[in-house]
């Protein structure tokens, strides 16, 4: 409706040109207006994917998310790593000992989105939408994402405590959301002593520590590198991946990372922000990233 609605004031405002020159009105109002309708136009095209949505560049990305073992494939992965890191624990822990805890965030690590982006495919979005994001949120469509619910389970079993931090901002209900999401999903220790849902930052690193004082935090888990530290948030991709080396032998132990290839802070190590506009000028510096390198013949 909107595309059409803007398709009619583009006509209108040609149509009125034409009159008003016919008129008497000045060459310079008319060279003025048709400057607007070309404007308008512009910002017409500046809208992604049109039609049956096939020019989405999102698709790929979320087809992979969607379809491949592969994907979930690397979920077992990581929660099987971090399994053998609370086998680790439990083994040397010792009477005395602060208790044991992992750490995770939400989205892209144990709750999967995938419905969503789904809907941003099938509504032809190409980039993050966070107003749809936060009508989706209280429809409670999300997933446990493979292998989550065993490995939490696994923990509380072995009376290791799990610690929920995540960053949202859906109003007054958000932290409601998140519980309410978590519990419908049956996963554990979903309690107001275990779950901390930040509204006016992306930083988790104080909440962390304020648990690590309490607690011998096994493991972090995460899709992002700043559910692991917060130096890593940065606007460099070149900063961003030097300080990722720095800390490789953490990987797979002390970091348990999720794949995430539709959002996250490696996007605001492209534009300067996590969540993009949808602009031509966004779409450009997407392929600008993905020809970093790129066979020339």
């Amino acid at each position: 409706m909107k595309k059409h609605f803007s398709m009619m004031m583009v006509g209108f405002m040609a149509l009125s040109a034409t009159v008003g020159y016919a008129f008497g009105s000045s060459k310079q109002n008319l060279t003025q207006v048709q400057a607007a309708s070309a404007q308008q136009e512009k910002a017409l095209e500046a809208e992604g994917p049109t039609g049956d949505g096939l020019n989405n560049i999102l698709t790929m990305a979320v087809a992979w998310k969607q379809t491949a073992a592969e994907y979930k494939a690397l979920y077992h992965q990581s929660f099987n790593m971090a399994r053998k890191q609370v086998d680790l624990a439990l083994a040397n822990h010792r009477p005395g000992d602060k208790p044991l805890a992992v750490i995770t965030d939400l989205d892209d690590t144990v709750l999967s989105p995938v419905n969503y982006w789904g809907y941003l495919i099938n509504n032809n979005k190409d980039f993050f939408d966070d107003a749809i994001w936060d009508k989706w949120i209280p429809t409670y469509n999300m997933v446990a994402t493979p292998g989550s619910l065993d490995f939490l389970n696994y923990c509380k079993e072995k009376g290791v405590e799990v610690f929920y931090v995540s960053s949202r901002d859906q109003g007054s209900k958000t932290y409601h959301y998140a519980k309410t999401q978590l519990k419908k999903l049956n996963f554990p220790y979903v309690d107001d002593n275990h779950l901390t849902i930040l509204r006016d930052t992306s930083n988790k690193e104080t909440r962390q520590n304020e648990i690590a004082q309490n607690y011998d935090v096994i493991s972090y888990l995460g899709d992002n590198l700043n559910d692991f530290r917060r130096v890593y948030y940065v606007k460099d991709v070149n900063e961003r991946a030097k300080l990722m080396e720095q800390d490789k032998d953490l990987y797979g132990t002390k970091f348990i990372l999720m794949p995430n290839p539709t959002d996250g802070h490696w996007v605001r190590a492209i534009f300067g922000e996590s969540e993009p506009p949808a602009t031509d000028e966004n779409r450009a510096k997407w392929k600008d990233a993905a020809t970093r390198s790129a066979w020339k013949q």
